[in-house]
Order: C-alpha cells, then sequence, then structure tokens
C-alpha cells in the first residue's frame, strides 16, 4: 500500500483522468456529423490515433497513458502493475472520459449532438460477431502496446507513440463498419451515459476486455515470457512490490516521477 502515500501515484491517476476527458473529447468530436453524407472513417480513425499518439507522448512517463480500461486491465493481468493502481486507473479513466463527453456535449450544438458518436452496432451485424470483432480490435492494439513499452527492449527502432496511435487507427479503419470501433469501454460508455442509451453496451465491455485478456496472456506468457514466480507476481499485484519500469515510494522531501514505462 506505499503508492497511495506516494506523491506519483496521484498524479499518475489524475494523468488517466485527464488523458481520458481529453482523448474522448477530440476523438467524440470528430465523429460528429456537421452534414450530409456518410461520416468520414478516415478521419474518425486518425482523429482517435492522433489522440492516443499526442498523450502517450505527453503523459506516458507519467501514468503510462493507458487511457482504456482494457488496457489496464491487460497490465494487471500481467502482473505489471498493483490491483490497487488498476482501480484508481480504471475509476479515473470512466470518469475522465464521461467529463471529456459532458464537455463536448456542452460546447455541440443541439443539432449537431445526434448520439454524440455512441458506438452502435451495424444492422446486420450479430451481438456474437460484434463482441469477437471487439475481441480482435483490441488484441491487436494492447499487443501493440504491450510490446512497444516493454522495458526489456528499450534499445528498439521508432516512435512508441506513434506505434500505438497507428494501431489504434487500424482498429477503427476496420472496426467502424463492423461495431463503430470501440476498443476502449471509457470511450463507449461516456457517450451512453450522456445520451442515457446503453442498447448492447455490455459488448464494448466483454468484448475489448477479453481481448485485453488474451493479449496479455499471449505477450506475457508465450510471445515474451517475463520469468517471474508466483510470489513476485503476487508481491506485485498486492502492491508490496514495484513492478519492472515503475518508481518505488518517493523518499520524504524528494519528489519522484513515476516512471511506468520508458518512451
Amino acid at each position: 500500500m506505499w503508492e497511495v502515500r506516494s506523491p506519483s501515484f496521484w498524479r499518475a491517476v489524475f494523468a488517466e483522468f485527464f488523458a481520458t476527458m481529453i482523448y474522448v473529447f477530440f476523438g467524440l468530436g470528430a465523429s460528429l456529423r456537421w452534414g450530409a453524407g456518410p461520416l468520414n472513417v478516415l478521419q474518425v480513425a486518425l482523429a482517435f490515433g492522433l489522440a492516443a499518439a499526442t498523450l502517450v507522448q505527453v503523459l506516458g512517463h507519467v501514468s503510462g497513458a493507458h487511457v482504456n480500461p482494457a488496457v489496464t486491465f491487460a497490465f494487471l493481468v500481467g502482473a505489471q502493475l498493483s490491483l490497487l493502481r488498476a482501480v484508481f486507473y480504471v475509476v479515473a479513466q470512466v470518469l475522465g472520459g464521461v467529463a471529456g463527453a459532458a464537455v463536448l456535449y456542452g460546447l455541440t450544438p443541439a443539432a449537431i449532438r445526434g448520439n454524440l458518436a455512441l458506438n452502435t452496432i451495424h444492422p446486420g451485424v450479430t451481438l456474437a460477431q460484434a463482441t469477437t470483432v471487439e475481441i480482435f480490435l483490441t488484441l491487436q492494439f494492447v499487443l501493440c502496446f504491450f510490446a512497444t513499452y516493454d522495458e526489456r527492449h528499450n534499445g528498439r527502432v521508432g516512435s512508441v507513440a506513434l506505434a500505438i496511435g497507428f494501431s489504434l487507427a487500424l482498429g477503427h479503419l476496420f472496426g467502424m463498419y463492423y461495431t463503430g470501433a470501440g476498443m476502449n469501454p471509457a470511450r463507449s460508455f461516456a457517450p451512453a451515459v450522456i445520451t442515457r442509451n446503453f442498447s448492447n453496451h455490455w459488448v464494448y465491455w466483454v468484448g475489448p476486455i477479453l481481448g485485453a485478456t488474451l493479449a496479455g496472456l499471449l505477450y506475457d506468457f508465450v510471445l515474451c515470457p517475463r520469468m517471474r514466480g508466483l510470489a513476485e507476481r503476487l508481491a506485485i499485484l498486492k502492491g508490496e512490490q514495484a513492478a519492472e519500469g515503475q518508481a518505488p515510494p518517493d523518499p520524504p522531501g524528494e519528489p519522484m516521477e513515476l516512471k511506468t514505462q520508458a518512451l
């Protein structure tokens, strides 16, 4: 429980709130229909991808810039953060998403708001198909997250922020036609709360969480396994030990940044 006594912990929690608010605000805002004709899928994909890339670049060193409950859950499955931190992150992300959607709602003319870019399943796509699509979309995204954030590969070539942004854009380019490309329960929950429309909303929690879980297990135990014993994993989950790339408790009188992941 040393984390709650650390200023860096609370900075990280606030960073997740703020980052998710910004992500939802810009992502949903770019998805609104301001004129006649079909929605530009490329525009939406770029907006969400660029928002994610920007936030990873700006706040990745503060909290990891998960900005997504599914990503946080995947890191929990891989014992890369404590249960306490995961709970606080998810709460911050959900509240941040709702805040971003609320600000967008207040700034947008009533005639343009519509359903506030609510994720909906395309006609003809079954619930099983939609859930499976969300699983695959989130699977590839979280695998990219794990690979680019892996502190064991600090000598890698390329930009972490851009890789994550492109991965998210890829998911939108495909998923928009099936489910509206949820991939992020906080993003899906925010407009649902504001518009009070929870039709088939469970798909946008179950699919991403299952996809993230599969990605975490696949990367951490099969593709690039970490040589940790059960005792070490449990210690990290309980908050008794910091995971790799995560700062120990702040020394008294000496502020210390949370180095969740090196960019």
